[in-house]
């Protein structure tokens, strides 16, 4: 959330983020709460090629410094690499940690799964004996006496319905104090589980989780101690200190089990007991802390050992934000600094050519020298997935990481920060075919020339709606071909499954700079993804419309569908660029800044009526009372959206028979709008004279912290003082619908508050 000011309170963020004690969740639980509506639903990504599915997947648990460290008013860690995670854990060392909501949108976005964290350390004793039996009763009669530990459902349902309410997909599970119940209390703790995992399926779907970490005896695999808990769990989180040998072992002993014990023979049950080499996930932590190959950059170390692609075991990588705590100290540290770092451990240098260097790890006595290959990043090791159909969640993205310095409205700059600003709710895709480095190719495949190289950077000092552009840089060698003097090249910007019988509107955003005595032309385009599986050979791709936009932006937008015949494919969305060159012999330089990117189904006939977003009305409800001169000034801001049709043409009825019907309605998911956030303003009443247009309104923010819709806390600091000296404000509430189109002011909402000025 950008917002101005600095030193925000509370109230501008999610409530109630995290419980200390089991008896904080029954209070909560004892209260009524809405679901928090402006938090995505989870979508599945498309299904794979079934040599995809056997491998082994990525669940990273983000544990730093505690947890909730996001500032509106500070530049803070973000991840930002959600194509190659399926399952993100929020962890902290609180008793149950929710994640939040800008965390679960942004995975969201992209297919993965957000779960949050159940854990008892230490003196947790007593809790994790209740999360079991239930919560005590005050003038209760007596207990039920039973041979063995009673298993109540009331945590397992309090717990599913936070989730549900909060909008996450599951938790992991982390008992690391004593069980002074021994062997008894350990199967009712397996059995509760179950429980969790039907209440999660009930309440929040069937892809919700329950993880088990193996933290009882700390095996480091999987093994007949910790098997029932296996098998009551949707999958398995191994500890980080084994030695090489094994993630071997562990696979050989799942593959000694018993079938009937891990296939799927619950009929009637809403749960599933298949397991899979990809519900192990053995874990390797970033921070090395005992983890093989001593963490960070020789994570990968440990990594192929595990071998997801070959073996099929997954990978649970902890702590993966050691590329920001491990540096953040470091004089002269930047962001810029943190982001390089960030990618080499992700997806390498930009460089092809850069040796990554790799500290040598510590090894245990009597440990055996353990060999490997030169540094390979994460990415080397998992399938890049896709995010969901934009049938079932419209792609959009502004190139955010979920940081930045400005903040911009249709190419106009609304906010400048003095330390920067995090909201991991902006945070969208970076274009996943241009990292390390684009993947530029001649578009006339006869062209023996070597192809030009290119470089991707964000740039936080220009946007259309938001805080950065995504820079490419293209740089082409002089030529004196005959035909050099016009030269076309294809970039792959960003890949998608999508699915037949659908017709798909591409739209895109830029900006174009060429080198002195060179002329750019520039074409969106969609093509098969090479390496995308499939003998996809080609995409019916129309003709784009092209419109200058404010401030120096374009925009493109073309359709696209695949043959018929074609059930689903993995497609490229990119850019064609051609270029002619005075001089062709010269090397030149050329740059695009894309803005943002969106796709969605394309809109129905011209005959079906569509209806257009607004917003309804806007409410402001202070919490204190309306004074001037004031500069304590907070309250809720409110609003409703609404759709509405053009004005109705009526049709003449020719008779009771007519097949034609008066008018045909959208009945798609399009047929209410949908908001990606929305930007506030206020404007001042002056002491004499009318209170000026929106459009010289001042922005004070957007939302997105709290995960509650149409709504925004105004709290006294985003204010600026000088709005607070006449007679009242005025808030203005815009909207930016899914496909990142800003509503015209004639469209949005103001409401007025005025002061109390006493005697005047």
């Amino acid at each position: 959330m950008p917002l101005q000011g600095t030193g925000h309170g509370k109230l501008v963020g999610d409530e109630a983020p995290y419980f200390e004690s089991l008896a904080e969740l029954d209070q909560w639980a004892s209260l009524p709460h809405e679901k928090l509506m402006a938090v995505l639903e989870y979508q599945a990504r498309p299904q794979f090629a079934e040599s995809s599915n056997q491998r082994g997947k990525l669940l990273v648990c983000h544990d730093y410094k505690g947890g909730y460290t996001e500032s509106p008013s500070g530049l803070c860690y973000t991840f930002n690499f959600w194509p190659l995670c399926d399952t993100f854990v929020y962890f902290s060392h609180h008793r149950v940690t929710v994640p939040p909501s800008g965390w679960i949108n942004a995975a969201h976005r992209q297919g993965v799964k957000m779960l949050g964290t159940i854990i008892f350390e230490g003196s947790g004793e007593a809790d994790c004996l209740q999360l079991i039996v239930g919560c005590p009763q005050a003038g209760a009669g007596p207990t039920l006496r039973t041979d063995s530990i009673p298993m109540s459902r009331h945590y397992a349902s309090v717990l599913a319905e936070l989730a549900r309410q909060r909008g996450f997909d599951g938790y992991l599970l982390n008992v690391e104090c004593p069980l002074r119940g021994g062997p008894e209390q350990a199967r009712a703790l397996a059995g509760w589980i179950l429980l969790l995992r039907s209440e999660l399926v009930t309440k929040v779907g069937p892809h919700a989780q329950a993880i088990w970490y193996d933290s009882l005896r700390w095996q480091d695999r999987l093994n007949s101690l910790n098997l029932p808990f296996f098998l009551s769990s949707d999958a398995f989180f191994t500890n980080y200190t084994w030695p090489p040998s094994f993630p071997a072992l562990t696979a050989q002993y799942f593959m000694s089990l018993d079938p009937v014990l891990i296939s799927d023979n619950t009929k009637g049950s809403s749960l599933s007991s298949a397991k899979s080499l990809q519900n192990i996930f053995t874990g390797v932590d970033v921070w090395g802390r005992g983890s093989h190959g001593g963490g960070g950059f020789g994570s990968y170390k440990a990594m192929t050992h595990i071998d997801p692609q070959s073996l099929g075991l997954g990978v649970a990588l902890f702590g993966q934000a050691w590329t920001w705590e491990s540096e953040q100290d470091k004089p002269g540290w930047n962001w810029d600094q943190w982001w390089e770092y960030e990618r080499k451990l992700w997806i390498g240098p930009a460089d092809p050519h850069e040796v990554v260097p790799v500290p040598d790890a510590p090894r245990r006595p009597g440990e055996p020298e353990c060999p490997h290959d030169a540094f390979k990043p994460v990415s080397s090791f998992f399938v890049h997935a896709t995010p969901p159909d934009p049938v079932q969640l419209v792609f959009y993205t502004s190139f955010s990481p979920g940081v930045g310095h400005l903040w911009f409205v249709e190419g106009v700059k609304v906010l400048r920060t003095e330390d920067g600003w995090t909201d991991v709710d902006k945070q969208s895709s970076l274009g996943n075919l241009v990292w390390p480095r684009p993947s530029v190719m001649w578009e006339d495949n006869d062209r023996a020339e070597p192809f030009p190289s290119a470089l991707s950077m964000l740039d936080m000092s220009d946007a259309w709606n938001g805080g950065n552009t995504l820079k490419l840089t293209i740089s082409c060698s002089g030529s004196t071909a005959d035909d050099a003097f016009f030269r076309c090249i294809w970039l792959p910007v960003q890949s998608l499954n999508v699915t037949s019988l659908t017709s798909y509107d591409v739209n895109i955003v830029y900006k174009t700079v060429a080198c002195e005595g060179t002329d750019l032309d520039l074409g969106l385009f969609v093509k098969p993804l090479i390496g995308g599986g499939g003998d996809l050979s080609e995409i019916n791709v129309g003709a784009s419309t092209q419109s200058d936009l404010k401030n120096g932006w374009t925009r493109q937008v073309l359709s696209f569908s695949l043959p018929p015949g074609t059930t689903n494919a993995s497609v490229a969305v990119g850019l064609i660029i051609g270029f002619t060159a005075e001089d062709p012999s010269q090397p030149l330089e050329l740059s695009v800044s894309l803005a943002q990117l969106a796709v969605y189904p394309s809109s129905p006939t011209t005959r079906v009526l569509k209806g257009t977003p607004g917003i309804l009305w806007a409410k402001f409800q202070s919490t204190i009372l309306l004074t001037s001169p004031s500069t304590g000034l907070s309250g809720l801001l409110t609003w409703d959206i609404a759709s509405s049709f053009p004005r109705l043409t009526p049709r003449m009825i020719s008779s009771p028979e007519d097949p034609d019907p008066a008018w045909i309605l959208d009945d798609t998911k399009e047929r209410f709008p949908s908001f990606l956030y929305f930007n506030i303003y206020v404007s001042p009443h002056p002491l004499s004279g009318s209170v000026a247009g929106a459009a010289t309104a001042i922005f004070i923010g957007t939302t997105g912290l709290d995960g509650r819709a149409n709504r925004f806390y105004v709290d006294s600091t985003v204010l600026p003082k000088n709005v607070m000296d006449g007679r009242g404000l005025r808030f203005y509430v815009q909207g930016v619908t899914d496909k990142g189109d800003v509503l015209p002011w004639e469209k949005c909402a103001y409401v007025d508050c005025m002061f109390n000025l006493g005697g005047h």
